[in-house]
């Protein structure tokens, strides 16, 4: 049977990594005070210190919690992984654009006209194929660890959900469905949005996969059929922006009847949605592409022109603008980031062999999937719109790109590129409100079984002695001072990154025990109540580097509505950081971050160089110019 032979296939891929650790309690416990007691006030530390102690006590409700953990370990391939799901993804409900769906925005393309653009997607769903037939059959080569502890064999599990999942709204709780059958019956189709319809293109007929030139005059046929205004529907693709429970509501009325119910099966069985989106009249600034990419411009340019829930939406607008959305909770950035290097690439290579005409076949024309509104359902439709807009209205981005030095220039100060930009955005937020906040950076623990992620918690103690030392304006520090600092929160930084990736970090920890709890019925223990807690999880910073080989960047929106999102790409001699903030909130401006950003970067550079020049000098007594004067100490 083909399908167990798929299972035994995927079996092999997770069997010789290991499980994902579970770590002593005293040590993550430790390692949480260390990450919290700079962060809040002396008389709430007192109370957390107290607080922990007492649930880690021996014989205590930690000990408890622990062993309940480690029993789950030896019981379940990854301890973490449906917890984390859970509360990273599935239990949120605020809308996926901007909150939670990164993007990937493509190099500008320059099409002269529609035809041009069609046949850019005509050979990106050709390069979805053949990506898809690598992941099918278990051959793309598997990705080793780059940066801290280089060339340990990763997870490449996440691949294979890249086509085969859609989250389905819940009114509480979404769900994650992953289709894992191997040589499934069902034709395989993808769905083409266009005008705000949409299209189901098959891209098999006659158990053939369709070429370039078959699938280019199929999508020349529903840019046709998407201009007939009789047969237009109404937006149904903007429910899928609303928040997960409006849409969870909307979903329940649309399926009682039949209509709907097809249509819907079509989407979300389908293998991604290709939106070809309409000229949105923006200046194709970085910064606007990547709100176009975000929420499509809001209802008034292509925001119904998605479908949010499927996992991988590629975006063609006729004016060039294009990139993939994705729906984050069946894998992370480095899928994204190694499928849509792989389809640039295959676009540029097929863009140099012109197609054979000749083998056109006739085929039947694509389907338009047919909605039955009501006005009820018009009503949903208004709602959701009004909700998006207020979301396209509220998302204040800026696209960054730093030019002065790139990560050759970090590398050279022997330091880690990623430890180093970690410690400039902490620079770049304290110039801003004179303290540092509670931290996320993604961290992979793909060396482990079906392993995801874990957080780096950057707002390091070391992280706050540099930065003091940096903004201080009495000269106290000289320039060997801040460099030790500088090397000290890069050390720390680092040692942390290592803690993570290793399986050693605290936070999937301590949502282990949180929610071994809850399984048995506890009474949520008092250390999950603690003021500290609630707000070390609330990440006013939440970053993530994701480096690219080609000319594409990352971005996505913050996570609470006081936060900034923090994207960054680390290139030789420059790096793209994309800052986002909301305007609604009066405390955040990414415009603002950025000057402090780029202020920030400017500082530790001339630093690093003049205590380069200082250590070459000979020891002649003479000051490095610069230099101020130890005083006050």
């Amino acid at each position: 049977m083909p399908i167990l032979e798929k299972e035994t296939a995927r079996d092999r891929d997770s069997q010789v990594l290991p499980k994902v650790p579970v770590p002593p309690l005293k040590q993550t416990l430790d390692m949480y005070l260390k990450c919290v007691q700079h962060l809040v006030k002396e008389e709430q530390f007192k109370k957390t210190k107290a607080i922990v102690e007492k649930f880690g006590a021996p014989g205590g409700v930690g000990e408890l919690l622990q062993k309940k953990l480690l029993e789950r370990r030896d019981k379940t391939t990854n301890w973490v992984y449906d917890y984390w799901l859970e509360d990273m993804y599935l239990n949120n409900r605020l809308a996926l654009p901007v909150n939670s769906s990164p993007v990937m925005v493509f190099p500008k393309q320059t099409f002269r006209d529609h035809k041009d653009a069609l046949r850019f997607a005509a050979r990106l769903i050709r390069g979805v194929l053949e990506y898809k037939a690598l992941v099918d059959g278990r051959v793309l080569p598997v990705d080793f660890a780059q940066g801290q502890l280089a060339g340990t064999p990763m997870c490449m599990e996440q691949y294979y959900r890249i086509f085969t999942s859609y989250r389905y709204p819940g009114l509480k709780t979404d769900t994650l469905k992953v289709q894992m059958n191997a040589a499934s019956s069902a034709p395989e189709h993808i769905i083409v949005a266009c005008k705000n319809q949409f299209f189901v293109l098959d891209v098999v007929a006659n158990s053939k996969q369709l070429n370039e030139m078959e699938i280019l005059s199929q999508l020349e046929k529903i840019l046709k059929m998407s201009e007939n205004a009789e047969e237009r529907l109404p937006p149904i693709g903007i429910l899928t922006s609303d928040g997960r429970t409006e849409w969870a509501q909307a979903r329940e009325v649309l399926t009682k009847d039949q209509t709907n119910r097809d249509s819907l099966a079509l989407i979300e069985s389908c293998l991604c949605v290709v939106c070809l989106d309409e000229p949105s009249g923006l200046q194709p600034s970085n910064t606007n592409r990547a709100l176009l990419m975000l929420h499509g411009g809001g209802r008034e340019k292509n925001g119904a022109n998605r479908w949010y829930d499927k996992s991988m939406q590629f975006v063609v607008g006729m004016d060039g603008v294009c990139g993939v959305v994705c729906e984050h909770s069946p894998f992370e950035g480095i899928v994204l980031v190694q499928c849509s290097e792989y389809l640039m690439k295959y676009i540029t290579a097929s863009s140099c062999k012109t197609a054979e005409s000749s083998s056109v076949k006739v085929l039947p024309a694509p389907k338009r999937l047919l909605w039955k509104s009501s006005p009820q359902i018009q009503g949903l439709l208004a709602a959701a719109g009004d909700r998006l807009q207020r979301l396209v209205n509220n998302l204040d981005m800026d696209v960054f790109k730093f030019k002065a030095y790139g990560k050759e220039f970090i590398k050279k100060q022997k330091m880690s590129p990623d430890a180093f930009t970690q410690v400039a955005l902490q620079l770049a937020f304290y110039k801003c409100t004179g303290r540092l906040v509670s931290t996320y950076e993604s961290a992979s623990i793909r060396r482990f079984q079906q392993g995801r992620v874990d957080n780096i918690r950057s707002a390091t103690t070391e992280a706050l002695a540099f930065v003091q030392s940096m903004t201080d304006e009495r000269g106290t520090f000289t320039d060997s001072d801040k460099m030790k600092r500088l090397r000290d929160a890069i050390n720390a930084q680092t040692n942390y990154t290592i803690s993570a990736i290793t399986g050693m970090a605290i936070d999937n920890h301590l949502l282990g025990l949180l929610r071994i709890a809850k399984d048995l019925n506890m009474e949520k223990p008092e250390i999950f109540c603690d003021e500290t807690y609630l707000t070390s999880n609330q990440f006013i910073l939440s970053t993530s580097q994701v480096p690219t080989t080609m000319e594409m960047f990352c971005c996505y929106g913050p996570v609470v509505s006081n936060g900034y999102g923090a994207c960054y790409n680390p290139q030789a001699d420059h790096i793209i950081f994309c800052i986002s903030s909301f305007w609604e909130n009066t405390e955040t401006s990414s415009a603002v971050f950025v000057k402090a950003l780029n202020e920030g970067l400017l500082e530790i550079r001339d630093l690093c160089n003049r205590s380069s020049v200082t250590a070459t000098k000979p020891a002649d007594g003479s000051r490095g110019a610069g230099q101020p004067h130890k005083s006050g100490k």
